[in-house]
């Protein structure tokens, strides 16, 4: 697992619209990186919907906020035009970032255990060095934790 104070690892991914998006794109500024488990299911819509809601609170500190999760470009257009998400959803089909960033972890589901990504946040400040980490962060309420320790 990553560090505090460790440099975030980069990578390069498609965004929504398919656009190449790298971390290192956002060097000098503050990133909101978080991966979620699927696009347009409760626990992940609630998610985005908080960070959506508060995205011109994270803007205003000058701080970029991701998702990342390994539904395709397409799904993440059609959930970020549903729901009116303002920011950038990366797709990790191949699951470049999600395990860099070991997120990538056995769950239990329904009893049995599955591979699958654990709802993870990092901050990572403007060096690209992580700042915090935030483990099985709870939906409705991430975006607002965060935006309070901004």
């Amino acid at each position: 697992m990553l560090k505090i104070g460790e440099k975030a690892p980069d990578f390069t991914l498609k965004d929504q619209n398919g656009k190449a998006v790298s971390l290192s794109d956002f060097a000098g500024k503050k990133v909101v990186l978080y991966f979620y488990p699927k696009d347009n299911t409760p626990g992940c819509t609630k998610q985005a919907c908080a960070f959506a809601g508060l995205y011109d609170v994270f803007c205003g500190k000058g701080v970029e906020v991701i998702g990342i999760s390994r539904d395709s470009t397409s799904s993440h257009n059609k959930f970020a035009e549903k729901y009116g998400l303002p920011f950038i959803l990366l797709s990790d089909p191949e699951l470049t970032a999600i395990q860099a960033y070991g997120v990538w972890q056995e769950k239990k589901l329904y009893g049995k255990s599955v591979m699958g990504v654990v709802r993870t946040t990092f901050i990572i400040d403007e060096q690209g060095r992580i700042e915090k980490i935030m483990l099985k962060v709870k939906p409705d309420t991430n975006a607002a934790e965060i935006a309070a320790q901004l």
